[in-house]
């Protein structure tokens, strides 16, 4: 029987911040494999083991929970993976990690587990913390309590994790071992009655013949299910059956909630002395006392801004280095590869389609995982729960809540990893809608956007005589993003993604020194999830844009630049010879551009773009900006006939840009233009890298494509009031 079962399954659950991490990753060392539950964005964290008289076993850490009940497909995750609920398998066994300093919190889902019938075993973590409080627990008291084997570890100290798969061993061996007969039993005969009317319409292929796994469903469902949640695959019946009982619960002003949840920690509150022996009384702890002065409204926000204000530092230069040196090796493999094959179509594409686009998707990496080594120490000290507690006051005024700040706050260094952090949070709704906002905050990339627009056509006057017009600009376009974002947060979360706002729900864990090794396996981990599904998606973007950008390959020209450069060779030399070749070249592959499909797309829409201000020019560039919106820059240097290496600081690019008129003699760019420019390039998604993330974590295209339709529409219709309204006003 024990051969045809192998593979053995076995679950780890537990709350957040237990250790279970950790844990997981100490049993399962480097065999783990990262991937995604079917139709959500949650990892799924897999590896093996091996167990005495064994032999190998799939481990699946279960995504942190603090209860059972569930309101969202994310949190239903808990009860369909440890009771499993089909299509998910049943685990042979549920190690179920409990946090020792935390035991009364922990131990409300050990006992909605043991109720579902699984069998069970108790990893009582994180014990030599509790012993440094002067506290113990009496394990053999707690195993005879529960009915169900209880081991004592500490997952950091690598203490008694032989011992605990010793006991997983035997429970394999005989599940009987790791089954109790406890349940808790309700005292009032209503929550009975309620009990006993819900568990009819719970489907049998739940329950799999067990009494007690039909009566846990039932109280799940009491707890989960009602006209405002988003599970899925609910019984029409069991919907229908929970909804009367809650009337009827309603009607007789009963709290169908109190009485569950009220009652079973009754049962722990008054069981709990057995095992648990406190210690002598002490003053406050380390914990209370920094909690003191970090969750102070005051001063834990200054002190939480000043956090942010290194971490976006260390975001926006600390990892430069490494960013230029992945341009730089790119660059150079371009470079070689340039030099060493013949001008064609393969050069082309190894160049400027392949080379470069596996360089647009690792040039991110730096930031995306210094950005999570900031979040995965947060998390391991226990200081992310206090964060999201500290910016709820804030964030639940726009229909969020706190665990929404600090991916918002990432945009303003890149959207790609802010859009990645709302993996800490738990609802889908809640996760979206941050990932609708985040591109709207000013990243890094539209900096050089508007550094050249504000230096070319904004003179460097001051106002009152000492402020800076240009660097007023740029802090107004931050601003200003900021606001839209902020006000499209509202609008969202009331139309395409209403939904009730849940409270904002943790624990504040003990303050813990952070597990380097499992910080950075994070790190690791996330990394190559990006490399691996966004990267694919900007690699083909980019051999697209590429395509666009350079063909038809030899488009008839209305210039002979093969002619004009033999009159240069026969009429010139040294120093004056090279900086003409260059010129010709530049005009000649600006022509190419212009001639090219990118360039008859932005002949096509101009008509578009007129009523902003915009030529086919411009088109092009936001074209090109697509790959990143830099691009924006060196592409308006080669349409101008300048060069692809042109930068924000070209005097070159600059002057061409002032110098640039109509047919009738107008200017092209004013500051009206310029300032109509800036507005849609902060608010339209001019980059397919952004799109490939939310494509990941959504698992759809459904949301990138609402997404570019709905902040593109937001960019044109902004900077038509901007155009239009400023030649309303006089302003040319």
């Amino acid at each position: 029987m024990g051969e045809a079962r192998l593979p053995f399954r076995v679950a780890l659950a537990g709350n957040p911040n237990t250790g279970k991490t950790t844990l997981f990753n100490r049993l399962t060392g480097s065999s783990q494999k990262v991937g995604n539950y079917p139709g959500i964005t949650v990892d799924r964290h897999t590896g093996h083991m091996q167990l005495p008289g064994i032999g190998h076993v799939d481990v699946l850490d279960v995504p942190g929970a603090y209860s059972l009940s569930a309101r969202s497909p994310e949190e239903q995750l808990a009860i369909q993976t440890i009771a499993g609920i089909p299509p998910y398998p049943t685990p042979d066994v549920v190690v179920q990690v409990l946090d020792a300093t935390q035991l009364s919190r922990n131990l409300y889902l050990l006992l909605q587990i043991i109720e579902t019938g699984v069998p069970v075993v108790v990893a009582l973590n994180m014990t030599d913390m509790l012993a440094a409080r002067g506290e113990t627990i009496d394990v053999p008291a707690l195993e005879k309590e529960l009915g169900v084997p209880v081991v004592a570890v500490s997952a950091l100290r690598r203490q008694g994790l032989q011992q605990l798969s010793m006991r997983i061993a035997e429970v394999l061996g005989d599940p009987d071992l790791g089954r109790t007969t406890w349940r808790w039993e309700p005292q009032q005969e209503a929550l009975l009655q309620d009990i006993t009317d819900v568990s009819a319409a719970v489907p049998d292929s739940w329950c799999r013949g067990s009494a007690a796994r039909r009566r846990s469903f039932a109280l799940w469902a009491l707890l989960s299910v009602d006209e405002a949640d988003e599970l899925t695959a609910v019984p029409e019946e069991l919907r229908l059956a929970v909804g009367v009982t809650r009337a009827r619960a309603q009607a007789a002003q009963r709290e169908l909630e109190s009485e569950v949840i009220g009652g079973r920690y009754g049962w722990i509150d008054e069981h709990l002395p057995i095992f648990l022996r406190q210690g002598a009384s002490r003053g406050p702890s380390l914990t209370e006392r920094l909690d003191a002065v970090l969750l102070h409204p005051a001063s834990g926000f200054l002190i939480f801004l000043a956090l942010m204000g290194l971490v976006f530092q260390m975001l926006f230069s600390g990892a430069d280095p490494a960013i230029a040196l992945v341009e730089d090796l790119f660059g150079a493999l371009g470079g070689a590869l340039d030099d060493s094959l013949k001008p064609g179509l393969l050069r082309g594409f190894l160049v400027n389609g392949v080379v470069a686009g596996v360089g647009s998707v690792l040039v991110f990496l730096p930031q995306i995982m210094l950005l999570f080594l900031f979040i995965g120490l947060m998390e391991d000290t226990g200081y992310m729960a206090r964060v999201a507690f500290l910016m709820d006051r804030i964030m639940k005024l726009l229909g969020l809540h706190g665990r929404a700040f600090v991916p918002m706050m990432s945009g303003f260094a890149c959207a790609v990893p802010a859009i990645m952090a709302t993996r800490t949070m738990e609802r889908r709704r809640d996760r979206f809608l941050t990932m609708m906002v985040v591109p709207l905050m000013t990243c890094s990339a539209r900096l050089p956007v508007y550094s050249l627009i504000i230096a070319a056509l904004f003179p460097p006057s001051k106002v009152f005589g000492f402020l800076p017009v240009q660097g007023l600009l740029m802090v107004a376009m931050y601003l200003f993003s900021t606001l839209v974002a902020l006000l499209a947060l509202a609008v969202l979360g009331r139309t395409v993604l209403r939904g009730p706002r849940i409270p904002l729900i943790l624990e504040l864990p003990p303050y813990r020194r952070p597990h380097l090794p499992t910080v950075l396996r994070m790190v690791a981990q996330r990394g190559s999830v990006f490399v691996r599904e966004a990267g694919s998606v900007i690699l083909v973007c980019t051999i697209g844009l590429w395509f666009l950008l350079s063909h038809p390959v030899s488009p008839p020209l209305d210039t002979d630049y093969e002619g004009l450069r033999s009159a240069a060779l026969e009429t010139l030399e040294s120093d004056a010879l090279e900086q003409r070749l260059t010129a010709i070249s530049s005009q000649e592959t600006g022509a190419l551009l212009r001639a090219s499909y990118a360039g008859r797309v932005g002949l096509a829409i101009e008509p578009v773009l007129e009523p902003l201000g915009f030529d086919w020019k411009m088109g092009v560039g936001l074209i090109g900006a697509f790959a990143a919106r830099e691009v924006f820059v060196s592409t308006m240097g080669v349409v101008y006939g300048l060069g692809a290496e042109q930068d924000e600081g070209s005097r070159t690019l600059r002057e061409s840009i002032r110098r640039e008129t109509h047919a009738d003699g107008r200017p092209v760019y004013t500051p009206l233009v310029g300032l109509s420019l800036m507005v849609f390039f902060a608010l339209a998604c001019q980059c397919m890298a952004t799109l490939a993330a939310v494509r990941r974590e959504t698992h759809t295209w459904r949301w990138p494509i609402f997404m570019l339709v709905y902040m593109t529409a937001l960019a044109w219709g902004a900077s038509f009031l901007v155009y239009q309204g400023g030649l309303w006003l006089g302003f040319a």
